[in-house]
């Protein structure tokens, strides 16, 4: 048992690791030279990148971002094989009960680290693309139903902060309406709060009707206060 959990601990980890590879910050550095947290939003995340650098940086941290939640999920899968085939999970261990847990964890350690990026000095992005790979890779049906109600409310408004929170809000019911795991569920409660915590400011720009829509660019040399 106390390999298993060592294993179980060493996923989590590297989910966290997965999630704190600085891509948005990364681009702004070798795009522009300069720190993306300084300047827009302060996020790392696509969206700021998006306003800051354009949409081809912003379409490539938004692809890289996600794939870090699927990567992150697969370790998990990837653990559960290797455990299978080499013996190592105990005899008397459920798999099938185990595995929701394991992956929700991962998940959320993978939200945890892209937002408090240990390379970055615990700062980051808002987690939605993360969020998304995460989805994607828990259940294919609730990731495109999330981007699906993303995607409307989009349209919509054209405020990407407005369609993240829509997602966030969603998710934990389409995690009940697909009949997913309890694990699954509590992870989008807690993923969905998380997200909407880390948009505050956007909120209060929401409210105040000053947040940018889409297609709005931000100038490099000076950061939103908010």
């Amino acid at each position: 048992m106390t390999i298993w959990l060592t294993l179980c601990g060493l996923v989590v980890f590297l989910a966290y690791l997965l999630g704190s590879f600085p891509t948005g910050y990364l681009a702004g550095k070798l795009l522009k030279g300069i720190d993306i947290r300084e300047v827009g939003s302060g996020s790392t995340g696509a969206t700021n990148v998006l306003r800051t650098l354009g949409k081809g940086p912003g379409a490539f941290v938004l692809l890289v971002d996600c794939l870090k939640g699927v990567l992150a999920i697969n370790l998990v899968y990837a653990l559960f094989n290797f455990a299978l085939g080499y013996n190592v999970i105990p005899a008397n261990l459920d798999v099938q009960l185990w595995q929701p847990w394991l992956v929700t964890l991962v998940g959320l350690g993978a939200i945890l680290g892209h937002s408090k990026s240990i390379f970055l000095g615990f700062t980051g992005g808002k987690s939605v693309a993360t969020s998304l790979g995460i989805l994607l890779a828990m259940n294919w049906q609730v990731g495109l139903a999330t981007l699906g109600v993303f995607g409307i409310v989009i349209a919509i408004s054209k405020i990407v902060s407005l369609s993240s929170i829509s997602g966030a809000v969603a998710v934990s019911i389409l995690m009940v309406v697909f009949q997913q795991p309890l694990a699954y569920v509590l992870f989008s409660i807690a993923g969905g709060l998380y997200v909407i915590i880390r948009h505050r400011s956007n909120i209060e720009r929401l409210l105040a009707g000053t947040e940018p829509k889409i297609g709005q660019k931000v100038e490099t040399e000076s950061k939103q206060t908010a």
